[in-house]
């Protein structure tokens, strides 16, 4: 196996990763038009224009959304499909491995590892697979487009959006780095537990074994849960603060005259297409630390089968990317 997951991540499709980018691409760069024509609807119909030139502007609106979300819908298909793939070439990766393995670990351990791997820990990192490229360039893509549309309009206003964001650099990465931590040590804890499983043992002390293991993946959770919920509440907070922003600078820009209601409307609106992408961006950090945590584990619990057997399983593993490609 490759020793990074992003190495993991070009086995598994170049040509489908650039395919996906260039869809991405496409959406970013006309992420900004529906704002532009929210704009035009609320200044023409608060300035008299004709109606006729208000249902054509709604119309364009529709029809440019609609499109949008087609080729979202067609992106998220196509990412599917590719970490499904994945996921079913490190399923069966495990599985011929463990097949030509030469007995270097013991049973019971062998096959505990096997389960946790091939129904828990690969469909996270193989469904990574599919958004591992096209999602941060994606949202990225989107969050410049939009910040530089804002800015474009009322910089003051689009300044005072940014600083209210600012602070998450710094908070994330670090809860996201504890989270990570506590995860190891809980697909630690389902191994155990499923070489328990496999062990077959009934006796007080296998109980009490399972037991324990139970009540520390049960604690790790927690854990986990606090972390993530306090994350969330945190960029929450950021996200309303923006909103008060908004309020306070374009209520004054509109009493003063200085800008027009539909601005203001306009930077309401693209504060939700920050605020989405920016979340998104968050969740795929975090998926992004999350599973090279699992790949590493399935990387190391695939190298103790053994040289030989992995090289007795070459030609199966090349025979699946072959279908890949």
């Amino acid at each position: 196996m490759p020793q990074s997951l992003f190495g993991f991540i070009m086995l598994m499709g170049r040509p489908h990763q650039i395919a996906i980018a260039a869809l991405s691409i496409m959406l970013f760069i006309v992420e900004t038009v529906p704002l532009e024509l929210q704009r035009r609807i609320v200044n023409a119909a608060t300035a008299g224009a004709s109606y006729h030139l208000v249902l054509l502007l709604v119309a364009a609106y529709l029809g440019l959304v609609g499109a949008q979300g087609l080729t979202k819908l067609g992106l998220n298909i196509y990412r599917g499909w590719i970490g499904e793939v994945a996921v079913r070439w490190l399923r069966r990766s495990v599985l011929v491995a463990s097949i030509h393995t030469d007995d270097l670990l013991p049973e019971s351990i062998a096959e505990g590892v096997q389960l946790s791997i091939v129904l828990a820990e690969a469909e996270p990192v193989g469904g990574f697979v599919g958004t591992s490229i096209s999602e941060p360039l994606l949202q990225a893509g989107i969050l410049v487009a939009v910040c530089g549309y804002l800015i474009f309009l009322q910089p003051l206003m689009a300044l005072a959006i940014v600083i209210v964001y600012f602070p998450q650099i710094g908070f994330v990465p670090f809860i996201q780095a504890a989270i990570n931590r506590r995860i190891k040590t809980k697909i630690s804890a389902m191994r155990n537990i499923s070489e328990g499983m496999v062990e077959h043992l009934i006796s007080d002390d296998a109980v009490e074994a399972q037991s324990g293991r139970i009540q520390t993946l049960f604690s790790v959770n927690m854990s986990i849960y606090k972390l993530k919920f306090t994350m969330n509440f945190m960029m929450n907070l950021m996200t309303q603060l923006g909103y008060a922003g908004i309020f306070v600078l374009g209520g004054y820009y509109v009493v003063t005259g200085q800008t027009e209601i539909g601005t203001v409307v306009a930077f309401l609106s693209g504060l939700s297409k920050i605020t989405d992408p920016w979340g998104a961006l968050v969740d795929w950090y975090r998926d992004l630390k999350t599973n090279q945590v699992k790949y590493a584990l399935i990387r190391d619990a695939m190298e103790s089968y053994g040289s030989t057997s992995l090289d007795g399983a070459s030609d199966q593993f090349n025979e699946q990317s072959a279908v890949i490609h």
